[in-house]
């Protein structure tokens, strides 16, 4: 078992704020935008989704690391947080599926992180102030003068502008076989899935509707989706802003004007919206958790869901409006959420094209919204049964 003392460590704001406490995993100094995540559980999905490349992930709920960690439940093969902050740190797991502590995992994966602060207070400031540049600095690092932690942190890029999506793409395409995931008939559709920072769970949930899925990295063209034989196309989610993914953006015109299906999730929703020539734009904090109330508009249900995103598409929530991208006719918002009326999904009426701002394939749960694997399964049913006639 690896083991270290605990020393000091200082969390700094870009507005100077300090939170001090005791180092939690690796020792040493890292940067990025602090955000919260409101989740009770599901530490180790966060900690791996490449979403939150470049991001230090406070939790909310107090106590953290009591299942330990496992080789079952990453999104990815690393964790992708800059850092981590909780309230208090369990050091001993009890759960029958734990392997070792979370702390372990933290250290063998180089994520410096800090506990022992007021959570609560630093996310009442980040409610009213937003997300922000931050540093946390354990051991000697902490014993800095504060002036230079927080120049430090202020030089540091934001990420308002920055592309990321490249960082946390597969560097090679690779695909998911249905019968690997308990479909035991045909294959159904062959999808071609976009990975802009994709979760293991995404094409599994795919896979599991009898969907073979070939999963291309991020600068795939169209003629690479359509060497997959693909009938559908899917982007995932990913970290960075949206107005950055130039590439992206025309590739999802391409393949709108091609007439290929098209489901996005997270950063897929905010590049369709761009596609259609809407604009987007950075939240104050975010949503981020598994715990994000969002209206269905056509059913009038509440879905429980699972979000970490920091932009979102700006369009009008009621009715529908042409698309300032002409040719692809009318469109609606779908979903929006409860909380602060955010976009949260978006409906083309006149192609083949919807998305959701949330994370369907949930591995810590919610399940709420798992029926839009099984809505796109069934457009991509739909057209196969009109290329037949």
């Amino acid at each position: 078992m690896k083991t270290q003392s605990t020393p000091d460590a200082v969390l700094v704001l870009e507005d100077g704020r300090i939170f001090r406490g005791r180092s939690y995993g690796k020792v040493g100094s890292t940067l990025g935008e602090v955000v919260f995540t409101t989740g009770m559980t599901g530490y180790q999905e966060t900690l791996t989704d490449p979403s939150y490349a470049h991001q230090i992930v406070v939790q909310t709920f107090p106590h953290i690391g009591n299942t330990g960690v496992n080789d079952e439940d990453p999104e990815s093969n690393r964790m992708w947080a800059a850092g981590y902050v909780v309230r208090e740190a369990s050091r001993r797991p009890s759960n029958w599926r734990s392997t070792r502590t979370l702390e372990e995992d933290l250290i063998g994966n180089g994520i410096v992180g800090i506990e022992r602060i007021d959570t609560r207070a630093l996310t009442r400031h980040l409610r009213e102030a937003g997300a922000m540049k931050a540093g946390i600095f354990s051991g000697p690092a902490a014993e800095r003068p504060v002036d230079q932690l927080v120049a430090e942190v202020a030089a540091q890029p934001s990420m308002e502008g920055r592309n990321i999506s490249a960082e946390v793409s597969a560097e090679a395409a690779y695909f998911v076989e249905p019968k690997d995931h308990g479909w035991d008939g045909e294959v159904r559709h062959t999808v071609a899935a976009i990975d802009l920072g994709i979760k293991a769970m995404t094409p599994i949930r795919l896979a599991e509707r009898g969907m073979r899925v070939h999963v291309l990295p991020h600068d795939a063209t169209l003629q690479d989706i359509k060497a997959t034989g693909a009938t559908g196309v899917f982007f995932s989610n990913g970290p960075g802003d949206p107005a950055t993914a130039n590439a992206q953006i025309e590739l999802v015109r391409s393949v709108l004007d091609s007439g290929i299906p098209y489901f996005g999730i997270c950063f897929g929703n905010q590049i369709l919206g761009r596609a259609l020539g809407l604009d987007t734009y950075k939240l104050r904090f975010g949503h981020r958790g598994i715990n994000q109330p969002v209206k269905v508009k056509e059913s009038g249900k509440v879905e429980i869901t699972s979000q970490n995103h920091g932009f979102a598409v700006d369009a009008p929530l009621e009715g529908t409006f042409t698309a300032p991208v002409e040719r692809f006719g009318t469109v609606e918002v779908s979903h929006y959420s409860l909380n602060d009326q955010v976009v949260e999904g978006l409906r083309c009426l006149d192609i083949p094209a919807f998305s959701v701002q949330y994370h369907p394939e949930a591995a810590s749960g919610p399940h709420d919204a798992a029926n839009l694997f099984d809505r796109f399964a069934d457009v991509l049913d739909n057209f196969a049964d009109k290329d037949n006639k």
